[in-house]
């Protein structure tokens, strides 16, 4: 990428005793688009645009790619669907990897991708806004930069692409409960959460049911903790695999000939065969089917490993929701009252788009692009967005596809253009010579 990008106040460089404070902000024209985040969206991005040519820049808050995956996971996570599902664009997951990998293993194959495709991201570049500007029909981009050292630096990048890449996933929600504030004990969100290991012997309130509420609950299991877990509204619990097969892979091949409705209604039969009526262990069923529910409202159904059977055995307690919290205390919304040392938040994620995107037309205000998939991914003025799918690793990759090749056309044809009117002065000058 070293020529995807000029820095523009080189062109000015003076000494004196301001100089420090005048490069303090520096402005930097792209050559092609900004994305933003370097996920696994970002990095399906700028492989695709490797491929067609076009040079572009990655900024990225964290100090790795993949933040969300290396930093804010627990230890014994691995992905939820098969690797064939969860591969990015042009080069597959290793073969030798099981079929649902480690995280560890899809760091290790996220870098090998980065690798791959020569992509480096400028790390440590927290965008603080983006706004089209229309009177130069660019993007303005400003960060606050600390890669170079341990003084803040702002930099604005101008470019006439914007791939928004940061997801659905960017940042954690912390509902508010009465008298947190006077619990005492020890609170943290599940993005925090690596392992039970540290909560032998302790009294653990686990705040959500979806698949990270469960899986926390059932590590918290296997390191001999006997959890509670508030299950606050209903859930969609399905099997892993049917009969062997995944019951993703299932659901795919279902809906090349049924409708979704008829998907779904499969699906909650089979689940009741598989693992009975969990209605009566507190688990009770919404009405939307489960790929409805994900599709219109993102709410991902659980795919069981084990936590089940821990629930069934009385290992994993289910209870209903938060009244309010005291100290050492939690009161239920049925009265009940546990006594708990620690409370761990499996509540989720969602965007952040609203806080730096100045645009209120292509995103909604939850950060979420209006038109569903699969026409999310374009807007106007050159925006783009990847990885707001719901439809995970796979939706991800598909869009990063589309927003490349479409990039790639744009940038070709423009800089056609200007090698002809290039060509066209020249041959001007040659003519009055």
């Amino acid at each position: 990428m070293n020529n995807s990008c000029l820095k523009i106040p080189d062109m000015f460089q003076t000494s004196g005793p301001d100089h420090d404070d005048f490069f303090a902000h520096r402005c930097i024209w792209v050559n092609g688009p900004v994305i933003v985040g370097a996920g696994p969206s970002g990095l399906a991005v700028g492989a695709g645009l490797k491929g067609q040519g076009v040079p572009f820049v990655i900024l990225e808050r964290a100090d790795c790619i993949a933040s969300l995956w290396q930093n804010r996971t627990y230890d014994r996570l691995k992905l939820h669907l098969p690797k064939q599902f969860c591969h990015l664009p042009y080069f597959p997951i290793p073969e030798q990897f099981p079929e649902y990998p480690t995280k560890y293993q899809f760091i290790s194959y996220l870098s090998s991708y980065a690798k791959h495709f020569n992509i480096n991201p400028h790390f440590n570049e927290t965008v603080q806004s983006a706004k089209y500007d229309e009177i130069l029909g660019l993007w303005r981009v400003k960060t606050i930069s600390t890669s170079s050292s341990d003084i803040p630096c702002q930099v604005e990048y101008i470019c006439k692409w914007l791939v928004v890449a940061t997801g659905e996933n960017a940042e954690k929600v912390l509902p508010e409960f009465e008298g947190l504030q006077d619990f005492g004990g020890h609170v943290m969100h599940a993005c925090d959460y690596k392992s039970g290991e540290s909560y032998h012997g302790k009294r653990v309130l686990v705040v959500g049911c979806g698949n990270s509420g469960m899986e926390v609950s059932l590590d918290l299991c296997n390191h001999n903790v006997s959890p509670s877990m508030v299950v606050r509204s209903s859930v969609h619990v399905l099997p892993r695999e049917v009969l062997g097969r995944s019951t993703f892979d299932l659901a795919v091949t279902m809906m090349k000939w049924l409708p979704l409705w008829m998907v779904d209604k499969v699906l909650v039969l089979l689940s009741r065969l598989i693992l009975g009526n969990v209605d009566k262990y507190g688990l009770k069923r919404p009405c939307l089917g489960p790929l409805q529910l994900k599709y219109t409202q993102g709410k991902t159904p659980v795919l069981d490993i084990g936590a089940l059977e821990k629930i069934r055995s009385g290992k994993i307690k289910v209870v209903p929701g938060i009244k309010r919290f005291s100290s050492g205390k939690v009161e239920l919304v049925n009265s009940e009252i546990l006594e708990i040392d620690s409370v761990i938040l499996a509540t989720g994620y969602r965007s952040n788009v609203p806080s730096w995107l100045k645009e209120n037309e292509f995103f909604t205000e939850d950060g979420i692009p209006r038109n569903p998939f699969p026409n999310g991914w374009k807007g106007n003025a050159g925006l783009y967005a990847v990885g707001f799918t719901r439809r995970g690793l796979s939706g991800a990759s598909q869009d990063a596809k589309s927003v490349a090749l479409d990039i790639a056309k744009s940038w070709k044809e423009e800089t056609m253009q200007k090698k002809k009117a290039v060509a066209a002065g020249h041959m001007r000058c040659i003519l009055q010579f």
